[in-house]
């Protein structure tokens, strides 16, 4: 089993390291680092010292300075960690292995029936994590997506819509124990969001609607994902929008879930869209955020039919949100890399 490396010990060690990881291929200098961080050169020679010395830096070359000798420029090496991401659908489960800047390294997918039970349900998790960790060297631990509600501290799941036979489950406990690894569990939607804040360039405030097997959103503010405190935030899918409509898995009736998955399944797709653009708009005057981002199966089955259709129903309120989608099929599994990646770089 491979063995799980330790995060950084200190603050300004994750803030310089996550800075060696914004920089990529092209690195960064002591100097830089310094004037970036505020700390003096002298604390940093000594953190990036240790992040060398745990093979978890390297030298990159020189760099031409303004004047004196050239600068001696750092970065992150990739291949020094690794992360397991889990992506548990209902029909549908994907594994990860990527390495300590969330590059893909192995990828393996088989179909799961998440109305079979934990039992085997877990057994086929367990079964694909072991597989891809023979890809990797050191790995820090397993992130596991699945739909919600769900418990992310305690790493239990709720009475998952559809499936109420999980509510409870230790999920988390479980898990940590058949691999002997340190798990993580989020919601699939909060996953892919925090995946998305730690792009470069990623807006400040947005959110990821994630239309596939089931409906949901993963809401970033400020930067960092916001899940609430009983990690409820973000079920877009059972917001009521029609108060006589048809009955929903949650118990209400009208959710915007069950109107766009009909509306996907009669193949009425721009009639989703516009039922989606109705949920987007109403995040969008709520939380007043930045962008509004589209994935999920559903959703890149037509992408611009979804887009377009979103873009439409906010246009027709005024509400000036640019709408994206995010074109990686498995943007929830990299996510859930990132669930056990953030912590090393200080989010």
């Amino acid at each position: 089993m491979p063995r799980p490396a330790l995060a950084p010990r200190s603050r300004n060690a994750a803030l310089v390291l996550d800075l060696l990881r914004t920089a990529g291929e092209r690195g960064i200098s002591r100097l830089e680092l310094a004037e970036r961080t505020g700390l003096t050169p002298q604390a940093v020679s000594k953190i990036t010292a240790r992040l060398r010395a745990e093979g978890l830096a390297t030298e990159a070359g020189h760099r031409a300075s303004t004047g004196g000798k050239p600068r001696t420029v750092l970065r992150l090496v990739p291949s020094a960690a690794h992360a397991v991401g889990a992506h548990l659908d209902r029909d549908e489960l994907t594994v990860l292995l990527t390495d300590l800047a969330g590059a893909a390294v192995a990828l393996r997918r088989r179909p799961v029936d998440l109305g079979a039970g934990a039992g085997p349900v877990l057994d086929a998790v367990t079964e694909e994590v072991r597989a891809v960790l023979g890809e990797g060297g050191r790995v820090l631990g397993a992130g596991v997506a699945m739909p919600g509600p769900l418990d992310h501290r305690a790493g239990v799941p709720g009475r998952v819509t559809g499936f109420p036979e999980w509510a409870g489950h230790p999920v988390r406990e479980e898990l940590a124990r058949r691999l002997g690894l340190p798990v993580v569990l989020d919601k699939d939607t909060n996953a892919a969001a925090l995946g998305l804040a730690l792009r470069p360039g990623a807006p400040g405030s947005f959110a990821y609607v994630h239309l596939g097997t089931g409906l949901g959103a993963g809401l970033v503010l400020g930067g960092a994902p916001l899940r609430g405190d009983r990690t409820g935030a973000g079920e877009l899918g059972h917001q009521t929008v029609q108060l006589d409509g048809p009955p929903c898995g949650c118990g209400g009736r009208g959710c915007l879930e069950v109107l766009c998955l009909a509306a996907v399944a009669r193949g009425e797709r721009a009639g989703a869209a516009r039922i989606l653009g109705a949920g987007a708009a109403n995040l969008v005057r709520l939380l007043d955020i930045d962008q509004v981002l589209l994935g999920g199966r559903a959703v890149l089955a037509a992408p611009e039919v979804f887009a377009d259709g979103v873009r439409e129903v906010l246009a027709g309120l005024g509400l000036t949100a640019p709408v994206g989608v995010v074109a990686e099929r498995d943007a929830v599994a990299e996510g859930a890399a990132w669930l056990v990646l953030a912590p090393v770089f200080g989010k």
